[in-house]
């Protein structure tokens, strides 16, 4: 990337047109128009242009709507195009998009996990890669992984390991950008209010999860994690409810972690979900 003074500042959201990707969108706006940060542009990144349109007219500060899949490799390549031409400063990458599904690993079909990990994993390396080089000192990462990262979680089992690479990939990536001061967030949600449930849960068949401990206010996780992001935390973890069961599955037994998970659901380990 060539060195230009003159380039304009911006910060990208992906997973951007709803949840807590949509509400952080909105928490950064107000930090830009408050001078807490510097910015000319959003990069708001979603599937939906509708819902980009709709949300942009919700800020001040200008919103390019970047419509993109980036489960898939095309449209990530797209996305670097883009930077590579336009040569921004980024100022904050918040990788925000994601989705989930609950079953038995029997009853789902492969392209939706590998759809998974893509969008999860795949598209948060790319993201921040093509980054990277428009990212000056002092920039900020903030990726949404999940309080399920800390433990294997059966009939969630994919999703949850895709977390758990976030989670451990942001913690290392944080140590490996120190030298050029820039710093890397890992937002560890419970169970929050979003749409996340309109895909994970398939309407049509018995649920997997029957037993949520606590169910959390996305605005609320949203609040904590910008917070964090710039008290340059390591790791956001919302609630009460929350923190207790990340310590509580860092000292148990992953065995018995699992076990009690199977219990709180009625869960027997068959595709049949349940007796």
């Amino acid at each position: 990337m060539s060195s230009n003074t003159s380039c304009k500042n911006i910060l990208v959201v992906s997973g951007a047109s709803s949840g807590i990707g949509k509400e952080i969108l909105l928490l950064l706006d107000k930090l830009i128009r408050a001078g807490k940060e510097q910015a000319d542009e959003i990069w708001a990144i979603a599937r939906s242009t509708d819902k980009l349109e709709a949300l942009a007219a919700q800020v001040k500060t200008p919103v390019i709507p970047v419509t993109l899949d980036l489960s898939d490799r095309g449209d990530l390549l797209k996305l670097k195009e883009k930077l590579e031409q336009e040569q921004p400063r980024i100022r904050v990458l918040a990788n925000c998009a994601g989705f989930g599904y609950f079953d038995h690993t029997e009853n789902i079909d492969t392209d939706l996990l590998l759809n998974m990990v893509d969008l999860n994993c795949t598209s948060y390396v790319a993201m921040i890669n093509y980054a990277l080089p428009c990212m000056p000192e002092g920039s900020r990462i903030l990726n949404i992984a999940s309080c399920a990262g800390f433990q294997p979680i059966p009939y969630i089992n994919c999703y949850a390991a895709t977390k758990a690479f976030v989670l451990n990939y942001t913690r290392a990536l944080n140590v490996e950008l120190k030298y050029k001061n820039i710093h890397c967030l890992a937002v560890t949600p419970f169970w929050t209010r979003t749409a996340f449930f309109d895909r994970a849960i398939n309407a049509d068949k018995k649920p997997v999860v029957i037993n949520y401990a606590a169910m959390y206010d996305a605005k609320a996780v949203a609040k904590k994690a910008v917070k964090d992001l710039y008290s340059k935390k390591e790791i956001s973890c919302c609630g009460f409810v929350n923190n207790g069961q990340r310590i509580l599955v860092r000292l148990l037994p992953k065995k018995l972690v699992m076990k009690v998970w199977m219990g709180q659901q009625k869960l027997d380990g068959t595709p049949g979900i349940r007796p």
